[in-house]
């Protein structure tokens, strides 16, 4: 079936659009009172590994705002999950892993599972979302970087710095390497197995990309990416997003991706600069400007389309919606990128 609104795909190919097309990472979840009511009733993953829960979850956001895209209400951290690596999602502390990953011999307990066997709820919440959505939207899927998930991996928790996952790769890097190449062997099988269950475009989140110098990033990050794009590629739109990441736009751009994210500290002329002017970008509003009276966001997204220009281009924020943005602001945003025109 055709998608009645097919906004996000145009922007995705390079076509020319009336006007951007607009979602928010992270819109499926913790600002919206509807989510809050299911957020009492069951804990994190439950929700992620519930499919009838996780569909409803991405489609409420939807059928409030009425974004130009779902994305699947999910977790990075379901990879390391299905490789038999225990994460816990701890209240007001965050994830929690309670074996890190620190050695040689903790490498070898990792394994490359079947993901249609122990992710397969995922693929499931897919299909039951793709019915809920009745063709309306794109679905978007998604993963961590390999790099990303690695941070946590190792360090065993969210960190400022992840001074732990830099020192293991600095002092392990053969091992470092090793535990990269698995993560990124199954994190291909997963994204693939996503659009083959049903998403129409897939997101790589290199949330600690930024964590590394450029040099670093070279060896410990990108390579991964990459290796996920030419797989994916062909198959479907691949987002890349690197928080942090500004100077890594050129080597992004030459990657086959079809867009590539950009968070709030990159201009968006610097951003058509660095990345070529010819590739298709996603951002970057700050989060926190949701904070700002409406009309104010109104008047600030309307520069930011202008600046960014309407065709490749999808209006987004610079990195996830914060738990504590008033509805109205969140509306605001998405209704400034729906009435915008060139005039």
């Amino acid at each position: 079936m055709a998608l009645k609104n097919d906004l996000l795909l145009k922007a995705l190919r390079g076509e020319t659009v009336e006007r951007p097309p607009v979602w928010m990472m992270r819109q499926a979840g913790r600002y919206l009172p509807e989510f809050m009511e299911l957020k009492k009733k069951y804990d994190f993953f439950t929700r992620c590994q519930t499919p009838e829960l996780a569909s409803e979850i991405t489609v409420q956001p939807i059928r409030r705002y009425g974004m130009d895209a779902a994305i699947l209400f999910s977790d990075i951290l379901v990879i390391p999950q299905a490789m038999e690596i225990e994460v816990q999602m701890k209240t007001d502390f965050g994830p929690y892993l309670p074996n890190p990953i620190r050695s040689k011999k903790d490498l070898d307990r990792v394994v490359v599972p079947d993901v249609e066997e122990s992710l397969d709820y995922v693929l499931e919440a897919i299909k039951m979302t793709r019915e809920k959505l009745a063709d309306e939207v794109p679905l978007l899927g998604f993963a961590g970087s390999p790099w990303t998930i690695l941070c946590y991996c190792v360090q065993g928790q969210g960190s400022k710095s992840f001074d732990k996952a830099k020192e293991f790769c600095f002092t392990q890097p053969d091992t470092a390497h090793a535990l990269l190449q698995k993560i990124t062997d199954t994190t291909i099988t997963y994204l693939k197995a996503k659009v083959k269950a049903g998403v129409d475009a897939v997101q790589v989140f290199d949330s600690w990309g930024g964590m590394l110098s450029p040099e670093d990033y070279e060896l410990y990050s990108w390579p991964y990416i990459q290796q996920i794009v030419d797989a994916l590629k062909e198959e479907t739109h691949v987002i890349v997003f690197g928080k942090g990441c500004w100077f890594a736009l050129k080597t992004m751009s030459q990657s086959g991706a079809s867009a590539l994210g950009v968070d709030w500290t990159c201009s968006p002329k610097n951003a058509r600069y660095l990345s070529g002017g010819k590739i298709t970008l996603q951002g970057n509003f700050d989060p926190s400007r949701l904070f700002s009276p409406p009309a104010e966001i109104k008047k600030m997204v309307t520069k930011m389309i202008r600046e960014f220009g309407k065709d490749r281009y999808i209006v987004n924020l610079g990195h996830g919606i914060l738990p504590t943005v008033p509805l109205e602001n969140a509306q605001a945003f998405i209704e400034a990128v729906k009435t915008y025109s060139e005039g």
